[in-house]
């Protein structure tokens, strides 16, 4: 995820302004019109409206006045932004020394000292989360002590003996989070984000049993997986200890409590959570609006550990809230120190990993969230050479070249290449996503579908197929009806084929839409199977084991799951993946959305796409408009 403060055009081939934008420009002008603004300012203030609500939509958080002027040619762009205030509608964002909850003049628009121009209350949200994480960063440190250094050397005695004289950054991490107050750490799937935390939570828990601690994570699915993780990486502590950590997870809406209200919550920055540390995983899906609420929430004196993967995708609503704050792993001179001690590890060692800075003293000048970011690089699951982990590193790095080089002649069985990039599916295609899925079609087939359900949950998430799209003949739509075609003939189910009946054993679904009283949340997966009765219903698993039915009637918006688009896979892990990219270069195909399709397969990924669209897609970064950073060194001011 990139981001910079002025990026040019949005897009070349942005979408044509939607009903949505254009009732926003009508509203406003009207607006203006009615207070008497000048009538050489409504032409560019209607391009602003319009600029910056289709911005929102393609997920940035504001726009750039330079990019008028394209529209405006005859004009300065100082000129442009006369006109703006002129119109009465665009608020001239205060100085830095402006307390951060005093907002400007509630105006629909705002501009600020950078020239980005902000919805009101995306201006607001990005203000008040700068100036939050700015003031957990700013917590004065706890002095280490000897009792938790001889904790850290226990806990991370097998990394000790592995890494040998290599710095162990997951006990660094751990160290760092029981130093401060908010830790943003970013490491690929198995890079030990998981095993900091259960260290981090030992040696808290160790000297505090009554601490409150509260697990979250966007979505059902990545709650769940973050709960189950962490309780296998507990076996290592004693009884006592594994006893006191959290026993069950949240959503973030769940956390925050949802009330009838829309857009309001229980908790807030007035009624903060009963909590002491709240451990967020999966934070790259955070948007700016959830963000803002989620840090708001938490008490000023709680510890925030928020976890992610800065080259994932970013959220599906507005802002790249994680990779920003991310960017930037700087570590001062006093913190190194403090840290060494800490974890019995040579300062020098410290400082090697890129972008740690490696030069600095206690004069240098810190950056906004100094000692608050870590990154992890060593993946545990797949080694930097395993084809998996190769591949992704590729992705990373934009040699499309060098990757489909590679997949055409690698013997490796954890990866595959099928250059199918013909808008009907090739017959080879087909078949690897037929066969991905005879397993489980073959469970259902084999077991008890009422005493066995969790065999039948265990073999479908052995295997997905992603698509990057949701319609087109490779989309997530026409993948389903497919695959549930074949699901129908191969269960011998001809009478739901025969009555078009959408209902079926071994159906599975995924909700699109919040229910908050069946308590079932966008993201979740369920299983069309019979209760004892033989009535079909759909089941949704519990935390604590066992699975919960719901009747087909009553679920939100859903759709079939044996295909989802990798957005909503975010937060899941399957052994095996079949990525299935556009037959066509698109905007939507990006070097995030293909490092994260291949990044939740655990043991292969078989890619399917044309060379040019995977060379398209490593070159293809996503760039959001943003002044998340310009803001922190504001309210560092």
């Amino acid at each position: 995820m990139s981001f910079r403060p002025a990026l040019g055009a949005l897009s070349p081939d942005q979408p044509v302004a939607s009903d949505l934008a254009e009732g926003f420009v009508s509203h406003v002008v009207q607006w203006a019109a009615q207070v008497g603004a000048p009538a050489d300012s409504l032409a560019v203030l209607a391009a602003a409206a319009r600029q910056v609500s289709l911005a929102i939509q393609n997920g940035h958080v504001c726009a750039q006045v330079d990019d008028l002027a394209t529209l405006f040619p005859a004009q300065s762009v100082a000129e442009l932004s006369r006109c703006l205030l002129a119109s009465g509608m665009v608020a001239l964002a205060g100085e830095s020394h402006v307390p951060p909850r005093i907002l400007p003049p509630i105006l629909p628009l705002v501009l600020d000292q950078g020239r980005r121009l902000y919805l009101h209350r995306y201006f607001d949200y990005e203000r008040r989360l700068a100036a939050n994480l700015r003031q957990r960063a700013a917590r004065s440190p706890l002095a280490h002590n000897d009792d938790l250094r001889r904790q850290l050397d226990r806990l991370f005695a097998d990394n000790a003996r592995r890494l040998g004289d290599r710095p162990d950054w997951q006990k660094i991490a751990a160290a760092l989070a029981w130093r401060g107050k908010l830790t943003i750490i970013s490491g690929g799937p198995g890079t030990g984000k998981t095993t900091t935390v259960v260290a981090l939570l030992a040696c808290l828990l160790a000297e505090n049993h009554k601490l409150r601690v509260a697990l979250a994570a966007p979505t059902g699915k990545a709650a769940a997986r973050m709960l189950d993780a962490l309780r296998k990486r507990a076996g290592s502590l004693s009884p006592a200890l594994q006893a006191l950590l959290p026993r069950e997870s949240h959503t973030v809406h769940r956390l925050l409590g949802v009330t009838p209200d829309p857009g309001r919550f229980r908790y807030h920055a007035d009624n903060p959570l009963p909590i002491d540390a709240l451990i967020v995983d999966e934070a790259s899906m955070l948007d700016l609006a959830l963000a803002c609420r989620l840090c708001e929430a938490v008490p000023p004196d709680a510890r925030l550990v928020l976890l992610g993967d800065k080259d994932q995708l970013a959220a599906v609503e507005a802002g790249a809230v994680f990779a920003e704050i991310s960017a930037y792993p700087t570590l001062t001179a006093t913190c190194i120190a403090e840290l060494s001690a800490l974890t019995s590890t040579p300062a020098a060692r410290i400082c090697l990993p890129i972008a740690i800075t490696p030069t600095a003293t206690p004069t240098s000048t810190p950056t906004p969230l100094a000692d608050c970011v870590v990154w992890f690089s060593e993946s545990h699951r797949f080694a930097s050479s395993s084809g998996i982990g190769r591949l992704a590193a590729n992705i990373n790095a934009g040699r499309g070249g060098e990757a489909c080089a590679w997949l055409a002649t690698s013997d490796d069985s954890s990866v595959g290449w099928l250059a199918d990039g013909s808008a009907d599916l090739a017959p080879t295609t087909r078949q690897a996503m037929l066969d991905g899925y005879r397993p489980y079609l073959e469970t259902l087939a084999r077991v008890d579908l009422v005493t066995q359900r969790d065999q039948v949950f265990a073999a479908f998430d052995r295997f997905r197929v992603l698509c990057a799209l949701r319609e087109t003949a490779r989309g997530v739509h026409a993948i389903n009806r497919l695959l549930g075609q074949h699901a129908q003939h191969f269960t011998g189910d001809s009478a739901a084929a025969e009555s078009h009946s959408p209902w079926y054993p071994g159906r599975p679904v995924m909700v699109l839409r919040n229910d908050y009283v069946l308590k079932l949340f966008n993201g979740d997966v369920g299983i069309c199977l019979p209760d004892e009765a033989g009535h079909l219903m759909v089941w949704f698993p519990e935390q604590d084991a066992g699975f919960r039915p719901v009747a087909p009637i009553r679920l939100p918006e859903h759709d079939s799951a044996f295909a989802m688009t990798v957005h909503k896979s975010q937060g899941s892990e399957f052994e095996s993946v079949l990525l299935l990219l556009p037959e066509k270069t698109s905007r939507v195909l990006t070097r995030e959305l293909f490092y994260t399709g291949v990044t939740r397969a655990s043991k292969r990924v078989r890619v399917v796409g044309s060379q040019e669209v995977l060379v398209s897609a490593c070159a293809n970064r996503t760039w959001r408009h943003s002044g998340l950073i310009a803001r922190l060194g504001e309210a560092a001011g």
